[in-house]
């Protein structure tokens, strides 16, 4: 639209006034924005109406279809997405792409092997399947926006033994691809079996970063290199680069070839061609498909003889992008892409270089300068946009960048890229070898504590003015008061939500799955109450959940931490926790010797959690209510009811931890005469029938019943007749599994309300049980 506004511009009548133009203009951009709300709109009608009904949830369904990619091997099993082409099962309606788990079963001697799996292949499954669904938590990952954007309309896993392999190839053009690069994973991974940065390579060839472990995220994300492990726009410019620079430099030894066409439109078209194909081998990602976008309007120009601007460019390849793939918007690498891009573009407008080209010395004077500056504003102009999507801004970036991007563009990438062609691995052992000092040193570099800032989720209009300072502050020379631009970025770091009042406290429990974990925050104190579940070896909610909820909020450190008690759905996300978060002391029941308490006692305070333990935080009072020490020490207690129960109190209302103690404990509660009446309470074991006895529930009484509980989960929590229990008293249910992370402010109101993350930041593809 900004072309098209341009065009009519330059071409409209001379008598035509101002006041005509504009009105003009305005009426082209809304209809330009109906259209594009439209197509839009349709796409994801289109793309939500292929879904799971509700009916056939938890049934198992026998479905024909091909392994549509990468099948991702694990200990556990293997995962990929299915494109199902008929269902077997009558009546049933399943979509036509899905996320399927296929589990290895455990016999008393281990894991059984799985048949291998892998892309092209068709097979005769049944499954079990559920709609998009996943946690909704503030920070959090969107797994729900995800699955929409790879249009996996549902998720599910392999049942029984009767899997029927089909066809070992089915031949589709996309199977040829995903074939070629499940051939060069295999290739890097065995040989680089050993190798730490295998992962990397793989990576870096075809696009694959599953195999990267979240310790070298961590690393990416702290020095802002996270661009150079993926198949970033760079590498594809390379690529098409080494490729077009070759036909052009054997097209243009051709006197018959070069009088037919010119050799540079050749050799810009191979380069196109060859960025295409990398691009496709690479997986199709938004950063690579943008500078193909780019690529192709640049060649398009120059065979119609009109180029065009790098700004016009630009703007026709974020078009392209779009209507090819309108949910691009939901990956941070569209808006990280395109936006660096834009910044350099913005910042170079109306600059003149005025480089001796003679001299050479003053040709690499130009470019360390003309790079640095680059970096200075990408770091720079992306600030807003990284704390948005990211919370934190590397603050060691220009100099990792500086080091990285040479490295890996004009050494590593070729040597991986170079292992596509030829037959013999060593391409990727040298790849490798160049690589592996390079990490070693930002991984020191990221250790440092000052190597990134975080800090809490921007408030939206300092986000505005962020923007505003930035574009400013990159102005180019002649914009008077550039200088004063950067307090227009303060905003951004200063403003954030106000913690409770004196005297209040906000309690959030966060939607973990089926487990637990709870943040009560006072006003200058905070306390987390069990960390949820382990996913699996390498994942768990305390570093996928938590901490990420904690930074979103601005909570820098965490003062105590209570882990009730020992089951992994309680305690599995503790030690990661501690990893990322700083810590004041740790209360549980659990043994002394467990790998939790020894972290906690190694870095602060380990407690034993008793009854009749107290302490007050800002007026705020915490009581713990069970269990006794006895409790604790006896191996035939069960390790529900050693659960810590806490209770908290204040002025204007009061809370209750329960944990997942059992209908034993409540009774005993009852008989001691415990304090148990609370105006919140976060229901004992999930809902489960062996707990929220009659008596119990009529003793709390709670305004807000609050179910811990993960979406369909194997348990059926919470049972139907628990809940049925706490409505008869008139209590608000509030359920993680439908409601997302739930949050309640106890303060001077006297009205007391629940808030649930779904309802507060709705999205249209989010599910609504």
């Amino acid at each position: 639209m900004c072309l098209l506004g341009a065009e009519l511009r330059r071409r409209v009548q001379p008598e035509w006034s101002r006041a005509g133009y504009v009105a003009l203009l305005v009426l082209i951009l809304s209809g330009a924005a109906l259209l594009g709300y439209g197509y839009a709109a349709w796409r994801a009608e289109t793309r939500l109406a292929d879904e799971l009904p509700h009916a056939w949830e938890g049934e198992d369904i026998r479905v024909v279809g091909i392994v549509d990619d990468l099948p991702q091997g694990s200990a556990r099993g293997t995962r990929f997405a299915f494109a199902v082409e008929r269902s077997l099962t009558p009546r049933a309606i399943v979509p036509k792409r899905i996320s399927l788990a296929w589990h290895a079963p455990r016999q008393s001697d281990g894991l059984t092997a799985l048949p291998s799996v892998r892309a092209g292949e068709r097979w005769s499954l049944t499954v079990r399947l559920k709609r998009p669904h996943g946690t909704v938590n503030p920070g959090g990952f969107d797994l729900e926006a995800w699955l929409l954007e790879r249009n996996l309309r549902a998720t599910g896993y392999v049942r029984g033994d009767d899997a029927q392999r089909i066809n070992a190839f089915v031949g589709r053009p996309r199977d040829y691809i995903q074939r070629a690069r499940e051939r060069l994973r295999d290739r890097i991974l065995l040989a680089l079996s050993d190798a730490p940065y295998a992962g990397v390579i793989g990576a870096l060839v075809i696009g694959d970063q599953r195999a990267i472990p979240d310790a070298q995220w961590t690393v990416f994300n702290r020095t802002g290199i996270t661009h150079l492990v993926s198949i970033s726009g760079l590498h594809v410019t390379v690529f098409a680069t080494i490729a077009g620079v070759l036909a052009f430099a054997f097209v243009r030894r051709s006197v018959f070839i070069t009088s037919a066409c010119p050799a540079q439109k050749i050799g810009v078209s191979c380069g196109l061609l060859a960025a295409g194909g990398y691009v496709l081998l690479a997986g199709a990602e938004v950063p690579a498909v943008r500078t193909l976008a780019m690529l192709a309007v640049g060649t398009i120009g120059l065979w119609c003889g009109r180029p065009g601007t790098a700004g016009i460019v630009w703007l026709l390849a974020l078009a392209a992008v779009l209507i090819w793939d309108p949910w691009a918007t939901l990956s941070p690498g569209f808006w990280l892409s395109f936006g660096a891009v834009g910044m350099l573009l913005y910042a170079g407008s109306g600059r003149i270089d005025s480089v001796d080209r003679t001299s050479w010395r003053a040709r690499c004077e130009s470019f360390l300068q003309r790079s640095a500056r680059a970096q200075w504003v990408v770091t720079l102009g992306l600030i807003p946009l990284t704390l948005v999507l990211f919370e934190q801004v590397s603050l060691v970036s220009p100099l990792a960048n500086a080091l990285a991007i040479p490295i890996v563009t004009a050494g590593v990438v070729p040597l991986a890229l170079s292992g596509i062609l030829l037959p013999w691995d060593y391409s990727f052992h040298a790849a490798h070898a160049l690589i592996a000092p390079l990490l070693q040193t930002l991984e020191s570099l990221a250790a440092a504590p000052a190597a990134a800032w975080q800090q809490h989720a921007p408030v939206r209009w300092t986000v505005l003015t962020g923007v505003a300072g930035t574009l400013w502050l990159l102005a180019p020379h002649g914009v008077p008061g550039r200088a004063w631009a950067i307090l227009w970025l303060v905003p951004l770091f200063m403003v954030r939500e106000s913690p409770p009042p004196q005297g209040t406290f906000r309690l959030t429990v966060l939607d973990v799955g089926q487990g637990l974990a709870a943040v009560v925050a006072t006003r200058h104190h905070t306390l987390v109450y069990d960390t949820g579940p382990r996913f699996h070896e390498t994942a768990d909610a305390g570093g996928r959940i938590v901490a990420p909820f904690l930074r979103h909020m601005g909570i820098r450190r965490v003062d105590g931490m209570i882990v009730s008690h020992i089951d992994l759905d309680h305690s599995g996300g503790a030690e990661s926790l501690m990893q990322v978060v700083p810590l004041g002391w740790l209360s549980s029941s659990m043994p002394d010797d467990h790998a939790i308490v020894a972290r906690a006692r190694a870095t602060g305070v380990a407690l034993t959690c008793l009854a009749g333990q107290r302490w007050t935080w800002d007026d705020v009072r915490f009581t713990v209510l069970h269990p006794t020490l006895a409790d604790v020490h006896d191996s035939a207690t069960k390790t529900n009811d050693r659960s810590c129960v806490v209770r908290i109190d204040t002025e204007h209302g009061s809370a209750l931890l329960a944990g997942d103690i059992e209908a034993k404990i409540e009774a005993r509660l009852l008989q001691e005469g415990a304090a148990l009446k609370a105006d919140v309470l976060v229901v004992p074991h999930h809902g489960s029938r062996t707990s929220s006895t009659p008596a119990f529930v009529a003793a709390v009484a709670p305004r807000i019943a609050v179910f811990a509980a993960g979406y369909r989960n194997q348990f059926g929590h919470p049972r139907a007749d628990v809940v049925a229990r706490y409505k008869r008293i008139d209590a608000q249910i509030a359920r993680t599994d439908q409601a997302g992370a739930i949050g309640v402010t106890i303060g001077h109101s006297a009205s007391l309300k629940f808030t649930g993350t779904r309802a507060l930041a709705p999205r249209y593809w989010q599910d609504l049980p």
